[in-house]
C-alpha cells in the first residue's frame, strides 16, 4: 500500500471518529435540577402504579443531570419542574348568604417529584411547557375557589381566612394529583364587594369598638386620676416622713460630726505637739551632728593647710630660692663679664671717637675754608655785576614764572562755559592769563625792589628818540 493510500485511509478513519464523536456528544443531553428529561421511543418497560396495577410505558425520564439518547431511536423532551406562581382574581361570586363578593389570592404550584407524578405530568403537559401548566392550574384553582366561596358566608370567609385557604387546598388536591401537580402554598390576599356589604358589616363592630374604647378610656382615666391622687397622697406622706427622717439624721449626723471634730482636734493637737517636740529633738541632734562635722572639717582643713604649707615651702625652695641663688651666681658672673666687655669697648670707643673727632674737625675746617673762599668769590662776583646784568637775570626768570602761572590750565581736560557766548568765555580765560602775566613786573618789584618797567622804558627811550 502506498503512502498516499495510507494517508487517505487514516483521514477516513479520523473523519469517521470525528462524526461518531459529534453524534455521541450531540446525543448526550443534560438539564438542571429544576427540569426533567423525558426520553421516549425506546424499549417499553413495566411500571407499578400506586394502586398496585402494572402498566407498560415506552419512555424513561431523568430528573436533573444528563443521559445518553440513542440516535434515530429515541427523542427527548424537557418537562419543567420549577415552582409556578398563580395570581387568581375571581369575578363576583355569590356566597352562601347570597352576597356577591370578589376574591383575590395567590398560590404556588409545581409538578411533584415522585415517579408516578412525573409520569402523569409527562402524559398531561409534555410539550406544553411552563405556560401550559400555569393555564391548567389557574383554571382548576379559580373553579375550586368559586366552589368554596359558594359554600361559605361572607362572615366566615372574612373572619376565617385560614379555614378558607385550607378548604381550597383540599378541594384542588384531587384534581392536581391526577395531573401530577401539587400546590405548595395558597393565600387569600383580599375580598371585596360592589354593594357595600363588607363596609356595613364592619360598621357595628367599628361603632362598638369605638364605644368600648371610649368607655375603656374613661375608666382608665378615672382609675388613673384615682391612682394618681392616691399616689400623690402617699408620695406627700412619704416625702414628709422622709424629710423628718432626713432632718433627724442630719441632726444626729451634725452631733456626731461635732463629737468627732472634738476628738479630731484633740488628736491633731497632740499630734502637732508631738511633731514639734520630735522636730525640736531632731533639730538638736542635727545641730550636734553638724558641730561634730564642722569640727572634723576644721581638723581636716588644719591638716590640709599644714601639708599645703610644707608643700609650698618645698616648692618655694625648689622653684624660687635655689633658682634665685643660681640666677644670682649667673648674674654676678654675667655682670663681671659685661663690666670687662664694657671697659674694653669704652676704651676702644674712646680711641675711635678721638680719631673721629680729629677727622671731623679737620673736615669741618677744610669745609669752612672752602665755603669762605666760595662766599668771597661770590661776593666778588656780585660786586662785579652791574645793573644791566641784574635786570637781565630777572628777565630770564620771567618765563619760568609765566610757565608756573599757566601750568594749572594745562592740566584741565575740559572747560564748561555756562551762559553767554562760548567764544567770549574762552577769550576771557586767556585775557585773565595775560593780565596775570602783565602783573609779573609788579610782583618782581614787590619782592626784590627791581623796577623792570622803568628799566625797559629807559632802555627803549633812546631808540624811540632816534626814530623821531
Amino acid at each position: 500500500m502506498s503512502l498516499v493510500s495510507q494517508l487517505i485511509l487514516i483521514g477516513i478513519i479520523l473523519a469517521v471518529l470525528a462524526i461518531v464523536s459529534f453524534i455521541i456528544a450531540k446525543q448526550y443531553r443534560k438539564v438542571g435540577p429544576h427540569e426533567a428529561l423525558i426520553i421516549s421511543g425506546g424499549r417499553k418497560k413495566t411500571v407499578i402504579e400506586p394502586d398496585g396495577t402494572r402498566k407498560k410505558i415506552g419512555y424513561r425520564y431523568r430528573l436533573g443531570g444528563g443521559t445518553f439518547v440513542i440516535p434515530f431511536l429515541e427523542t427527548v423532551d424537557v418537562l419543567p419542574m420549577e415552582v409556578i406562581t398563580l395570581n387568581v382574581k375571581t369575578p363576583e361570586v355569590l356566597t352562601h348568604g347570597g352576597v356577591p363578593i370578589l376574591a383575590e389570592a395567590t398560590a404556588q404550584v409545581k409538578i411533584d417529584s415522585n415517579d408516578h407524578a412525573i409520569r402523569l405530568a409527562a402524559e398531561q403537559f409534555l410539550g406544553l411547557g411552563k405556560e401550559g401548566i400555569r393555564d391548567v392550574s389557574m383554571t382548576i384553582l379559580e373553579g375550586k375557589m368559586r366552589e368554596v366561596m359558594g359554600a361559605m358566608s361572607v362572615e366566615e370567609i372574612f373572619q376565617g381566612r385560614h379555614e378558607f385557604s385550607t378548604k381550597v387546598a383540599q378541594a384542588t388536591q384531587k384534581d392536581f394529583s391526577l395531573m401530577g401537580l401539587t400546590m405548595m402554598s395558597f393565600a387569600l390576599k383580599d375580598i371585596s364587594d360592589t354593594q357595600g356589604y363588607l363596609d356595613a358589616l364592619g360598621k357595628p363592630q367599628i361603632s362598638a369598638a369605638k364605644r368600648d374604647a371610649a368607655i375603656a378610656e374613661a375608666e382608665t382615666e378615672k382609675e388613673a386620676v384615682i391612682k394618681s391622687s392616691e399616689a400623690r397622697k402617699e408620695g406627700e406622706v412619704a416625702r414628709l416622713a422622709s424629710e423628718a427622717l432626713i432632718a433627724k439624721a442630719q441632726w444626729e449626723n451634725e452631733g456626731k460630726k461635732a463629737e468627732s471634730q472634738v476628738e479630731v482636734n484633740q488628736k491633731k493637737a497632740q499630734a502637732d505637739f508631738s511633731y514639734e517636740l520630735e522636730r525640736f529633738r531632731l533639730s538638736q541632734e542635727i545641730k550636734k551632728e553638724e558641730s561634730k562635722v564642722k569640727l572634723i572639717e576644721k581638723e581636716q582643713s588644719i591638716k590640709i593647710e599644714e601639708l599645703e604649707t610644707a608643700r609650698r615651702e618645698k616648692e618655694l625652695d625648689s622653684t624660687v630660692i635655689k633658682p634665685a641663688e643660681a640666677r644670682k651666681y649667673q648674674m654676678k658672673a654675667e655682670a663681671e663679664a659685661e663690666e670687662y666687655r664694657l671697659q674694653s669697648e669704652a676704651k676702644g670707643k674712646s680711641e675711635g671717637i678721638k680719631l673721629e673727632g680729629i677727622a671731623e674737625a679737620e673736615k669741618a675746617k677744610q669745609k669752612g675754608i672752602a665755603e669762605a673762599e666760595a662766599m668771597l668769590k661770590k661776593a666778588q662776583a656780585w660786586e662785579k655785576y652791574n645793573q644791566a646784568a641784574l635786570f637781565e637775570m630777572y628777565l630770564n626768570i620771567l618765563p619760568e614764572l609765566a610757565k608756573a602761572v599757566s601750568e594749572p590750565l594745562s592740566k584741565v581736560d575740559k572747560i564748561v562755559v555756562i551762559g553767554g557766548d562760548k567764544s567770549l568765555g574762552t577769550s576771557k580765560i586767556t585775557s585773565q592769563v595775560a593780565e596775570t602775566l602783565a602783573q609779573m613786573p609788579e610782583v618782581v618789584k614787590s619782592l626784590t625792589g627791581v623796577d623792570l618797567k622803568k628799566y625797559l622804558k629807559e632802555k627803549l627811550s633812546p631808540e624811540e628818540k632816534e626814530e623821531e
